[in-house]
């Protein structure tokens, strides 16, 4: 594959044109950075841009759109950053869709953490630039876009299973969509898009609906608001080991699944 993508060098030799092969050396080099460090960074870029987007749309939310304009903004965002550099990567731009994606083999093991930290980072950035174009007291009014939709201990146990649940929809639209041969289709992108649009709509007034570590900690360390941080880690990391064991045991094809893959 990164052989084909390099540009072949020619010799003119009695009018006939000579293809010279590229050089292991180029081969590696090639190889190396479009293997390792490509999707690294195409993962920082897209959750930077995505991560930009969402904590803008919640630091600019009027009133009287409550958060259809948070849902809006996060899924259209998520789908087009997926649909233009998703072939690089895979278009995880999340810490819990990357640990999905490697549970049923969409993503090595030892990319699992450099994508986390490429995400993590991005997320850093994305909230860091929304602060810088917010006015200053629309971004203390919306904390930055931090989650503060739990503010008292009774509301702990909804909200980690709502974000159990509502991560549960998106990994699996990722892993279903993008993933396994049987069910890959060519809207992914957008789907994975709607899957967070109706998760937000439907359970932002429960746990603010995350989905997303890195969507998280962005916002968290720019704001410095770190009250209950922990449930937006726990249940979307717990979603992806539940959505590796559905794909692997149950609903994966027969190249993902581990059991009655039959003859």
């Amino acid at each position: 594959m990164f052989t084909e993508a390099a540009a072949p060098m020619c010799d003119l030799e009695s009018g006939s044109v000579k293809v010279k092969e590229p050089s292991n050396r180029g081969r590696w080099h090639g190889c190396w950075y479009e293997r390792l460090v490509q999707p690294c960074l195409v993962e920082l870029l897209g959750s930077a841009l995505f991560i930009f987007i969402g904590c803008l749309s919640v630091i600019e939310n009027g009133p009287d759109t409550g958060r259809l304009q948070p849902a809006l903004a996060h899924g259209l965002a998520l789908g087009l950053v997926i649909a233009t550099l998703g072939n690089i990567s895979g278009g995880h731009f999340n810490p819990a869709v990357s640990l999905a994606a490697m549970l049923v083999g969409g993503l090595k093991l030892t990319m699992l953490f450099p994508y986390w930290i490429s995400q993590l980072c991005g997320g850093l950035i994305g909230a860091a630039l929304a602060k810088a174009v917010s006015p200053e007291e629309r971004f203390w009014n919306a904390t930055g876009a931090a989650f503060v939709t739990v503010q008292q201990s009774e509301q702990v146990a909804g909200a980690v299973v709502a974000e159990i649940i509502l991560t549960t929809l998106l990994a699996l639209t990722v892993c279903m969509g993008a993933i396994n041969q049987k069910t890959l289709g060519p809207l992914a992108p957008f789907c994975i898009g709607f899957s967070v649009t109706v998760d937000i709509l439907a359970g932002g007034a429960v746990s603010g609906a995350c989905m997303n570590p890195a969507r998280a900690f962005g916002p968290a360390m720019v704001a410095n608001h770190w009250d209950y941080h922990w449930i937006y880690w726990l249940g979307p990391l717990l979603a992806s080991l539940l959505v590796g064991v559905l794909i692997r045991f149950f609903i994966g094809d027969a190249k993902i699944r581990l059991i009655l893959k039959g003859r």
